[in-house]
C-alpha cells in the first residue's frame, strides 16, 4: 500500500535509438585513399632526400653566386664586384671561392675589389693577395679596390693586389685605411695565476719552446725573437705596398714616415699617397669599366654573393651555428695561447672569426 504524502511513480519511455548503419567503402574510395597515402609516403620520402641533400650542406662554407648591381641586364661582358669583409684568418674560405670564380668566367673582364676588413693574420693577408695577382696573371684583367668604412693593416695589403694601375685605390668619404704595421699580441697574466694557484709546469725540449708564454713574463731574449719576426714581417708589409703604390717605391722614406701602424682617414690617405682617388663604389665601377675598355651601355655589372644554405632560408643570414667536434668547443683558448703576427688593426685578443 502507498504511503498517502509519496509521489506518485510515472513511467518513462526512452525514444528508440535509430539502427547503426555501418557502410561499405566503395572500391572508388578505397583506391583514392590508397592514392593519398601514396602520393604523401613519396612526398615525405622526397622531403627527406632534400633535407639531406641540403642538410649535410647545412653549415658547410657556401659557394659563390652572381647577383645584378646595375648597367647592362643582358650583356654578356662582365664587372664583377668582389667582397672582402671582416677579420681575415687563413683567406682560403668565400675570398677563395670569388677568385676561383672569376678565374673560371670568361666573360669577366674586370674586377672590383670591395674591402671592409681591419686586417688579419699576416699569412691570411698575404694568401689573399697572391691569389689575386695570380687571378690578374691567369685571366689579364684590371683589379680595381673600393674600401668601405674600414681597409686597414692586412686590409689595406690586399688592396695592393691592384699593383701598378693609376688611379685604381677608391676609399669612401668616411674611410679609414693605413694602420701599416705588425704585432704579436702578448698578456702577461702571471700575477693573476699566482693569485689563483696556477703555475706553468711544462715539459719542453728546449727553454724557448715556451717562449710568449701568458703565465710568466715574456724575457729578453724571448723579446728579441719575436722582434726578429716582426721586423721581417713589417719589411714585407713595406715592400708588398711599394709594389702597390709606385710612389712609396721613389720615396721610401715617405713610407717609412707613414708605417707605424697609424690609422687614416679617407682624405689624410689620399694626401699622403696610400690611395688614388675618394669615391663610391659606383665610381670604382666606372673606373674598372674604363680600363677593360668596356663599353658602359653593354656591360654587366654583377655582385658576388654567398649562396644562401639551408640555415640561411630558415633562420636568415645573421644566424649562424658553429657545429664543431666537443673536442674542439675550447680551440679558442689555445688561439689566445699561440704567439701569432697580424696586420690588423685590433688590440684585443683575436677571438673574431670570419668567412673570408
Amino acid at each position: 500500500m502507498t504511503p498517502e504524502n509519496s509521489a506518485p511513480i510515472v513511467a518513462s519511455v526512452l525514444p528508440q535509438q535509430p539502427p547503426v548503419v555501418i557502410r561499405r567503402w566503395s572500391v572508388g574510395a578505397i583506391v583514392i585513399v590508397v592514392v593519398l597515402l601514396v602520393a604523401l609516403l613519396c612526398s615525405g620520402f622526397l622531403n627527406m632526400m632534400l633535407l639531406g641533400i641540403l642538410g649535410l650542406r647545412l653549415f658547410e662554407t657556401p659557394k659563390v653566386r652572381e647577383e645584378y648591381f646595375s648597367h647592362s641586364k643582358t650583356a654578356r661582358d662582365k664587372v664583377v664586384i668582389m667582397s672582402l669583409e671582416g677579420l681575415i684568418l687563413d683567406g682560403r674560405g668565400f675570398m677563395k671561392d670569388q677568385i676561383d670564380q672569376v678565374i673560371e668566367d670568361e666573360s669577366v673582364k674586370a674586377v672590383v675589389l670591395r674591402i671592409n676588413s681591419p686586417g688579419g693574420t699576416v699569412s691570411g693577408a698575404d694568401f689573399i693577395y697572391h691569389h689575386l695577382q695570380k687571378m690578374k696573371e691567369k685571366r689579364e684583367i684590371p683589379l680595381v679596390v673600393s674600401m668601405g668604412a674600414i681597409a686597414a693593416s692586412g686590409g689595406y695589403y690586399v688592396a695592393m693586389a691592384v699593383g701598378d694601375t693609376p688611379r685604381a685605390i677608391y676609399a669612401e668619404p668616411t674611410t679609414w685605411t693605413g694602420s701599416i704595421g705588425v704585432v704579436i699580441p702578448h698578456y702577461n697574466a702571471s700575477e693573476l695565476a699566482e693569485k689563483v694557484g696556477i703555475q706553468e709546469d711544462s715539459v719542453v725540449s728546449h727553454r724557448l719552446k715556451t717562449m710568449g708564454s701568458i703565465l710568466r713574463p715574456m724575457t729578453e731574449e724571448e723579446r728579441k725573437i719575436f722582434q726578429g719576426l716582426v721586423d721581417e714581417s713589417f719589411e714585407r708589409f713595406k715592400e708588398i705596398v711599394k709594389s702597390g703604390r709606385p710612389i712609396f717605391r721613389k720615396q721610401p722614406a715617405l713610407l717609412d714616415k707613414l708605417a707605424t701602424g697609424q690609422v687614416f682617414t679617407a682624405q689624410q690617405a689620399k694626401a699622403d699617397g696610400l690611395i688614388d682617388e675618394i669615391g663610391f663604389l659606383e665610381d670604382a665601377v666606372d673606373r674598372a669599366i674604363e680600363l677593360a675598355g668596356l663599353d658602359p651601355e653593354n656591360v654587366r655589372v654583377v655582385q658576388y654573393k654567398k649562396e644562401p644554405t639551408m640555415a640561411d632560408i630558415l633562420f636568415g643570414d645573421t644566424v649562424h651555428f658553429p657545429i664543431r667536434p666537443a673536442s674542439a668547443d675550447w680551440s679558442w683558448l689555445l688561439e689566445l695561447s699561440v704567439p701569432r703576427a697580424y696586420y690588423l688593426f685590433w688590440q684585443g685578443p683575436a677571438l673574431l672569426r670570419s668567412r673570408s
